[in-house]
């Protein structure tokens, strides 16, 4: 394994969304990352295909009957051998299981045990059922999405699920471990995705508290309000995107778009002519096409880019430069990020059909009699 985190192992309990996620991440740099899934799983089932399952990729996979005390028992050795175990179940359900944090620093003290949720260990939501829209709506997110006269939008599940969960998550086991591997210490991560989707608002709660936010959507300096700094619509029915935020960026926009001897565009900052400064900028992109924009204003330092689709952007000469994409197993998908000039990231290598349990089970000392055995008993496939 490539990586900064080369000569790390991480147990990951099966599970969906923010917990594969942060996983996925570890394993791109560098740790090795074995997934626990229960036997009976349908591994390229209706549940899904393995093979094209991008927050699968680049691990192993061991099956596990977590019903049974003796698979409890394999889960236990496992983590035995392991930095960290992620698990992403309600409050109390890893506890019920035997598989909880006394139970299993107790074996490995230097244990680093992440815990993902939506509400957190405690609290009044703790034991309730959510999904990404409730954790970024109770903690103030939600409300800041959307246009000015419109509801809330929400943004796909990127800010909690993944910005305030997955990453946050990711983030907490790289700090736990470097303390556990200073100390020797291990612990347990709560990170919650109401918790990490508040913390991302940080700078607009800083403008509120400056008297520069207003607490309404489609007002504000980033949130569409600017005429500045939001999309429009070209003649081809395709968006570009407007950042100039700068003055001396806004004098690059203003004149690329023929804009410059138009006073009104002078005040760029007073809110009050926001909306009418809209409509003249919308009128003027709404006159060619995206290619037509990218001509003008790409390279330059208007603060601009094409909107792009999923099936566009890979292609774009700026991500195939870069490789932002890659294709492992026929999938397109986003390459490992940020990079490293010593430690490479690791190449994405997809999930199988197949597990990795024999091998997993004898790298932790198992004997080919045991493994037999715990096959034939089906506390493991």
């Amino acid at each position: 394994m490539s990586g900064p985190l080369a000569g790390i192992r991480i147990v990951e309990l099966a599970g969906i969304g923010p917990a594969p996620f942060a996983c996925m991440m570890l394993a791109d740099h560098g740790a090795e990352v074995i997934r626990i899934e229960r036997p009976d799983a349908k591994r390229g089932g209706p549940g899904g295909d393995p093979a094209k399952d991008i927050l699968l990729r680049s691990r192993k996979t061991i099956a596990i009957d977590l019903k049974s005390a003796a698979g409890i028992g394999v889960v236990r050795d496992l983590v035995a051998s392991a930095d960290g175990f992620v698990e992403g179940f309600r409050p109390g359900v890893t506890e019920r299981l035997g598989l909880g944090p006394d139970v299993l620093l107790g074996t490995n003290p230097r244990l680093v045990y992440g815990r993902m949720t939506g509400w957190g260990q405690d609290g009044p939501y703790a034991q309730a059922a959510g999904h990404d829209i409730n954790y970024i709506a109770l903690a103030g997110a939600l409300h800041a999405f959307g246009r000015a006269g419109e509801k809330p939008t929400p943004p796909i599940n990127m800010v909690g699920d993944f910005g305030g969960g997955a990453m946050m998550l990711a983030f907490g086991m790289v700090s736990a471990l470097l303390h556990a591997r200073t100390t020797g210490q291990g612990q347990v991560i709560d990170c919650a995705m109401t918790d990490g989707a508040a913390l991302l608002m940080s700078m607009i709660w800083s403008f509120r508290g400056q008297g520069l936010w207003r607490d309404e959507r489609g007002v504000n300096l980033l949130d569409s309000g600017a005429h500045f700094y939001d999309t429009y619509a070209c003649a081809d029915g395709k968006y570009v995107s407007i950042g100039a935020i700068e003055p001396q960026f806004n004098a690059v926009l203003r004149e690329k778009a023929g804009l410059t001897a138009d006073p009104a565009f002078d005040r760029q900052m007073d809110p009050r002519g926001w909306p009418a400064l809209k409509e003249k900028l919308a009128a003027v992109f709404a006159t060619r096409t995206r290619d037509d924009w990218c001509a003008i204003l790409e390279h330059t330092d208007a603060c601009f880019a094409p909107v792009l689709s999923l099936a566009e952007a890979p292609a774009h000469p700026h991500n195939a430069a870069r490789g932002t994409f890659v294709e492992a197993g026929g999938v397109i998908q986003p390459a490992p990020a940020p990079r490293y000039s010593v430690t490479p990231t690791t190449t994405p290598q997809m999930a199988g059909e197949r597990t990795d349990t024999e091998n997993v089970l004898a790298e932790i000392g198992y004997t080919t009699a045991a493994i037999a055995a715990l096959k034939t008993g089906g506390v493991v496939a």
